[in-house]
């Protein structure tokens, strides 16, 4: 069951990486599965989504972009948020059950 936890976090940042990017087509999923790549790639997603919602603002500060690509770009980076606290959670709370075990 928390390998399709994980699985499907995966999935979703992977999706909303590529909405944030303003990619279409299907996303791929990604070859190597190692618990360090995932916890790297959510972290880099939400870095990613942040930066984009900076550049997103700063050209509709000079009008050089529309308020949709501005709202959609922050619901994106919100999303991605989202999934790295909630991944962060199951992980702190596999954690504790682990630390609870009997030796």
């Amino acid at each position: 069951m928390a390998l399709d936890s994980v699985a499907a976090a995966r999935a979703y940042l992977d999706t909303a990486r590529a909405i944030a990017n303003g990619q279409t087509e299907d996303v791929k999923p990604t070859q190597d599965a190692g618990f360090g790549n995932l916890l790297n790639q959510a972290v880099s997603a939400a870095s990613g989504a942040g930066q984009t919602v900076e550049t997103a603002m700063a050209q509709a500060a000079t009008g050089r972009a529309d308020l949709v690509d501005v709202v959609t770009a922050v619901a994106a980076a919100e999303a991605t948020l989202e999934t790295v606290v909630a991944v962060r959670d199951q992980v702190i709370k596999a954690y504790q059950d682990i630390l609870r075990m009997p030796i």
